[in-house]
């Protein structure tokens, strides 16, 4: 959770509550889901913040709520922006790796001490959180009067910069904290914040990089020009942003020029020219989303009429209009998790279309307006109740089930493990000597990760097994035996099922030593289905993973689970092991 530090000070003044005492303003931060974590030297608060509200994440940010939970500020607040000025220029140089760029010109801004380290605090912690380390998205923040428009763009008209791609030992510039031309493979090596976040383009054949008519100013996502550093004498300002992801560096654009229209700067719009079109920024349009008046009243568990939601969503600084029996349009009260799939919107019932202002990047869902309600009623006003339903809460089946056999696994000498559930895809096919799609144990279709932020975990894995021998690769260090067991997730595509993704939990083993063999992994499996009474039965088959005539299926009760057997050598040469082992995996259910 990421920590930061506000003054009561400063929301004292911005807020305009100057009787509101420093144990006050705990309370209402409390209230906000704000946590109070300790104090600086100089009296600041250090508030510990959940993921969602990266609106909050500088003082302005934190006075905007607390007026709005005062009344003082009710509604969707979106501000004024100038006609544009500047353009950016995105050239065709540009690493395919980061391709995408937004910003905005803020003019008149009065930056004094704790104005600008508010800025820098917000800046560092939005790459932390939404530019995750800068990778996704990364800021750059220049003082305006220091640039020189027309760079690199012979038909431009006004002001432009341009995004382009550099060799890495390409034009120099005098990156911030030094006093050296550089050139970006030289701030790479040299400089402190170079070293800190090489990894980001060192493997790039270009490197970014961001130009005025007077040369190179900027080399994102690593570090600015000491050309355009912002001080307190700065009162017009260039922001810049570059990343992966166009929808990320737009909000993260959204939340600083809220950030500093809240210190009474002018926002002023920007032209991003790409090669296929010309979009203006900051994108300060207003969503809507869709809940019903029921769903709100059954989870909060509170009888409220419609002017009161209306009053409790403009009090979150939402905007709502009720209408009885609208029609959604947008589908946003559908979804797919937790096997939800009802639209709110099209029963009878009274439902809300809210705005949703541009810094709320946190609105996903129907749920988050719920939220939202109960804050701005109040969680500590919520009466508890029991529920009107009979039943006493206990264990369910199938954690009884995985806890006993987990029990009988350990009984039988074998070492617990919980592995992740996301793997790749070569660890999960290639390592394995399986085909993806085929019909064995582990080679059905898998389920992708979507934007996936690693490439070692690209998949939700089909079986246990390839989990079991990265363990035994990852020590092989360590003496042997190693007789290494896993009840875990395991999933495929199944468009069959409601979420389209068939999940289901493995019992997975495997035996690594000296002597083992097919018979060993067969005895350790007849043991564990006879402590469930289980039938077992183990015919020959074929499995690209095990040695040919050394495997079996594995029929527990006349229906066929799972596969026993000796690893191939293949398979044990690609994952360095130099011991025999026997393995098997089959579906927990069979215990049942």
């Amino acid at each position: 959770m990421p920590v930061v530090d506000v003054h009561p000070d400063e929301l004292r003044d911005l807020t305009g509550h100057e009787e509101k005492s420093d144990e006050e303003f705990k309370d209402d931060l409390f209230a906000l889901g704000l946590e109070f974590e300790g104090e600086t030297e100089d009296g600041a608060f250090q508030l510990e913040f959940g993921p969602d509200r990266l609106d909050r994440l500088s003082v302005e940010g934190v006075a905007r709520s607390l007026r709005y939970q005062y009344g003082d500020a009710r509604g969707v607040y979106v501000p004024k922006t100038n006609d544009p000025d500047f353009t950016f220029v995105v050239d065709e140089d540009v690493p395919d790796e980061r391709p995408y760029v937004t910003g905005a010109v803020i003019r008149g801004v009065d930056l004094d001490d704790d104005a600008l380290d508010s800025l820098i605090q917000l800046q560092e912690k939005l790459h932390a959180t939404m530019g995750r380390k800068r990778a996704k998205g990364a800021i750059g923040i220049h003082d305006l009067t220091m640039l020189k428009g027309d760079a690199l763009s012979e038909d431009s008209d006004g002001n432009s910069i341009t995004y382009t791609g550099i060799d890495p030992e390409g034009d120099t510039f005098v990156p911030l904290d030094a006093d050296a031309e550089m050139t970006p493979a030289r701030v790479l090596e040299e400089h402190p914040t170079g070293q800190t976040y090489a990894d980001l383009v060192s493997e790039y054949e270009r490197y970014p990089a961001i130009y005025d008519e007077l040369g190179l100013f900027s080399f994102p996502p690593v570090i600015n020009g000491r050309r355009t550093e912002v001080t307190t004498d700065s009162r017009e300002l260039l922001v810049e942003l570059t990343g992966t992801d166009q929808w990320t560096i737009d909000r993260m654009c959204n939340i600083i020029c809220y950030a500093l229209d809240a210190r009474g700067a002018t926002i002023e719009a920007v032209e991003v020219e790409y090669p296929d079109g010309t979009y203006v920024r900051p994108d300060f349009e207003v969503e809507t989303k869709h809940v019903s008046h029921d769903r709100i009243e059954t989870m909060l568990g509170v009888d409220l009429e419609p002017r009161e939601v209306v009053d409790l969503f403009e009090r979150s600084g939402l905007d709502a209009d009720a209408d009885d029996g609208a029609d959604a349009g947008d589908g946003s009260d559908t979804t797919e998790a937790g096997g939800e799939n009802a639209t709110d919107a099209e029963s009878d019932d009274l439902v809300y279309e809210v705005s949703i202002p541009p810094y709320r990047v946190d609105v996903l869902h129907p749920l988050d307006l719920v939220d939202d309600v109960g804050r701005a009623y109040g969680f500590n006003e919520l009466q508890p109740r029991y529920p009107n339903v009979g039943t006493v809460g206990g264990r369910h089946e199938r954690s009884r089930l995985e806890d006993a056999a987990r029990n009988s696994l350990v009984g039988l000498g074998f070492e617990d493990m919980l592995n992740f559930h996301m793997t790749s895809e070569e660890e999960v096919y290639d390592r394995m000597g399986i085909e993806a799609g085929s019909e064995v144990l582990g080679g059905g279709d898998t389920a992708e990760i979507t934007g996936p932020y690693s490439e070692d975990y690209t998949i939700l894995r089909t079986w246990a097994l390839p989990s079991l021998m990265m363990v035994l690769e990852n020590n092989t260090h360590r003496a042997y035996p190693q007789d290494l067991a896993e009840i875990g997730l395991v999933a495929e595509r199944d468009d069959s099922v409601n979420t389209r993704v068939d999940e289901r939990r493995h019992v997975a083993g495997v035996l690594a030593r000296h002597d083992a063999t097919f018979e060993d992994a067969k005895a350790r499996l007849q043991s564990l289905c006879r402590d469930f009474g289980a039938e077992l039965k183990t015919p020959a088959t074929d499995h690209p993973s095990f040695i040919d005539g050394r495997a079996a299926s594995v029929v527990v009760d006349g229906e066929n689970v799972g596969v026993v057997g000796e690893i191939h050598p293949r398979v044990l040469v690609e994952h360095d092991l130099e011991l025999p082992v026997a393995a098997f995996e089959f579906d927990l259910d069979a215990l049942r």
